[in-house]
């Protein structure tokens, strides 16, 4: 689909629109993750300073492997402390740490702090999320590829041309029965092998969004649409499934603005050709991309890309994960390719993956409250799109776990129709501020649905 983005879709007269598409060059990674026996160092930290890259790359992956440091060279993978120092790398906006089996948790604690381009500034300590659990389901390609690599969320730290990182392995309380009594000794727990520093420049956009007249098609924006409007697009793309009483009276809520892959600047090139799909949308997985929140809007792009980067450059996917996103300032944007109105198969909630859509909010919200612009943008997107399948966004559906750690697969598992990743999956996402709001986001996409 090189001339076309097939991946969203208009509809005017209530036809289907292909729009065309003309993807940035491609953009080279330097570096893949390494191969090899399980390490178990205790702390691991790097330090880096660049120079700024040029404006004309339009994106880049620098992968930089940790390794002991040189005091500590003669105790191998055992070393308490890994490192390196770099003065050659270009700059970058977004960063995370990976490793090399994606069923390794890091038990542990991850830290950076980055120097601002120009300024010289560095940052204090900032944790990276190391249970970044958004990931594809056990035993399909995506997950079986060899390519998918374990990982920390990536955390948005502006234009940077300096980084430190420490991983620390938690540690671990052991009580022992001896011939004198008993003793109790702490240890750290291993870390995973092939630990190594993700820099991402996001690239520049230099594609500039146009105003379209209401109900008009482009290439950068679906504009919202009218119930009425929206109605017939609900006819023209599932009319011959809905029952005389849906035609009549179809729930479902005005199709909402959403900002393009092309409005965002994907690199189509990234990603792989081919579209997966499921049967139907039942449910909607609201997450947070713990990336943190100090961007602004007017960069939200640039977060994406950085966030699309990271996913597929790094930690191996076939694109990025999440159906939807959303900033903070309530602006939607289309997710993995395939097509907004169609249930594409994400890879958002391990486990649930099927037959439902992940929608992630950029930014942490587990001490944060989410602005009202994100539980109306959620409750409007969750209206138009729950509506498509005929799902009541204040109700309960069934979806089947296909493995994870708090459901086994082939289990029937209940879930409210909108709900958080922690729901499907033992996890802090989508954070507490924005979890505890979802009542508000469901009840507000009924009453746009006419419900």
């Amino acid at each position: 689909m090189r001339g076309f983005l097939a991946s969203s879709i208009g509809v005017t007269c209530a036809a289907a629109l292909a729009l065309p598409l003309t993807p940035p060059a491609a953009a080279a990674t330097a570096g893949a993750a390494p191969s090899g026996a399980r390490s178990a160092p205790v702390t691991a930290t790097a330090r880096v300073t660049s120079q700024r890259a040029p404006a004309e790359i339009p994106g880049s992956t620098q992968s930089l492997p940790l390794a002991p440091l040189t005091r500590d060279r003669a105790l191998g993978p055992a070393a308490p402390e890994q490192g390196l120092t770099r003065d050659d790398v270009r700059h970058f906006s977004l960063v995370g740490v990976i490793w090399d089996n994606p069923d390794t948790v890091l038990h542990g604690s991850v830290q950076v702090r980055t120097r601002a381009t120009g300024s010289g500034a560095w940052t204090g300590w900032q944790d990276l999320e190391t249970h970044n659990d958004d990931t594809a389901d056990p035993g399909t390609a995506e997950r079986t590829s060899g390519r998918v690599r374990g990982s920390t969320a990536p955390l948005w730290v502006g234009d940077s041309d300096g980084v430190e990182v420490r991983v620390r392995a938690a540690g671990e309380r052991r009580t022992d029965e001896t011939a004198r009594g008993t003793r109790t000794a702490t240890s750290a727990a291993p870390l995973p092998s092939g630990l190594r520093l993700e820099l991402v420049d996001p690239g520049e956009q230099r594609l500039t969004r146009a105003a379209v007249p209401a109900g008009a098609p482009s290439a950068t924006e679906l504009p919202a649409l009218s119930r009425a409007a929206t109605e017939a697009e609900l006819l023209a793309l599932r009319g011959s499934e809905l029952t005389t009483a849906q035609r009549a009276r179809p729930y479902i809520g005005p199709r909402p603005r959403i900002i393009t892959r092309r409005g965002w600047g994907a690199d189509e090139k990234l990603r792989e050709k081919k579209f997966v799909y499921t049967k139907k949308v039942k449910a909607a997985f609201v997450h947070h991309t713990a990336s943190g929140n100090g961007y602004r809007c007017s960069q939200a792009d640039s977060v994406i890309r950085g966030i699309y980067r990271y996913h597929v450059k790094s930690m191996g996917w076939r694109d990025i994960g999440y159906n939807f996103l959303v900033d903070k300032c309530g602006n939607i944007y289309e997710g993995r390719a395939g097509g907004v109105a169609k249930p594409v198969l994400g890879a958002h909630t391990l486990g649930f993956n099927s037959n439902s859509m992940g929608i992630a909010v950029i930014g942490s919200f587990g001490s944060s409250k989410p602005p009202g612009a994100v539980l109306r943008a959620i409750a409007r997107l969750t209206a138009w799109k729950l509506g498509l399948y005929g799902a009541n966004p204040r109700g309960k559906t069934y979806l089947k776990s296909a493995g994870g750690n708090l459901y086994r697969k082939g289990k029937n598992v209940r879930l409210n129709v909108i709900s958080g990743h922690r729901d499907g999956f033992a996890t802090e996402c989508p954070g507490w501020q924005l979890y505890r709001k979802l009542g508000t986001a469901r009840s507000t996409a009924a009453r746009y649905q006419g419900r």
